[in-house]
């Protein structure tokens, strides 16, 4: 079992930035990836950015490319989403994810490809 706790999240204004961590325990040595997703009201949730190993590769959602960067130290926790030049539309409550289950490149992007979860963090942007 793993347990992923969220912190970071609040109130910015447009523009501005924000990192939120997540902090795994529990069975963490057999993590494969970790993934940031997020969910805005009535929509569904919605991939942000992924880690993978054992090569430390990143991956990113097409709206936050160039915005937003997902790290990690070499112990692999806690993980990072650096949040830059944030927008409105980035409101939402965001979710951290693992999987120790190896998997393919396409599945780090889906809800799907993770086994824990955490219980999220709001993230809100003002105009």
């Amino acid at each position: 079992q793993v347990q992923l706790v969220e912190s970071g999240g609040g109130l910015v204004q447009a523009g501005g930035s924000l990192r939120l961590s997540c902090a795994a325990s529990g069975r963490t040595f057999s993590t494969f990836a970790m993934g940031w997703f997020r969910q805005a009201p009535g929509k569904e949730r919605e991939f942000v950015a992924a880690i993978a190993w054992p090569r430390g590769l990143t991956y990113y959602a097409d709206s936050v490319k160039g915005r937003f960067t997902i790290s990690t130290d070499n112990a692999k926790n806690p993980v990072y989403l650096q949040m830059n030049s944030l927008k409105p539309e980035d409101t939402a409550v965001y979710y951290c994810a693992a999987s120790q289950t190896p998997r393919s490149l396409a599945d780090w992007g889906k809800t799907q490809g993770y086994d824990y979860w955490g219980q999220g963090t709001q993230v809100t942007v003002s105009s």
